[in-house]
């Protein structure tokens, strides 16, 4: 398993927030099998690599399809083939060692 945070940006040209269209984002994310969860600037999803970056793809030509001419995705992928990694494990042990806060 891996984690991919991936952060998708229309440049289209619009004035106003992106909500609406990350709430597009995140129907197809539910709709993918895979485990994601939305933080303030991205989402982070988890998965196979492979499906992963099938799944990027997606979510980049999404924006294309709503009429953007010209889209911004910038993607991190954490690959670890020693475990598993699943969501929130990092934060958990970050916390951990800071007592819990």
């Amino acid at each position: 398993m891996a984690l991919l945070d991936i952060t998708v940006i229309p440049l289209d040209g619009r004035s106003s927030g992106f909500s609406s269209f990350v709430a597009g984002l995140q129907e197809l994310l539910a709709g993918s099998g895979c485990s994601f969860r939305l933080h303030d600037m991205g989402t982070t999803v988890e998965g196979s690599v492979s499906d992963l970056f099938l799944l990027a793809q997606r979510l980049h030509e999404h924006a294309f399809s709503l009429g953007a001419e010209r889209v911004y995705t910038v993607i991190k992928i954490d690959d670890r083939r020693d475990r598993r990694v699943h969501l929130g494990e990092k934060i958990a042990s970050v916390q951990e060692k800071i007592g819990g806060a």
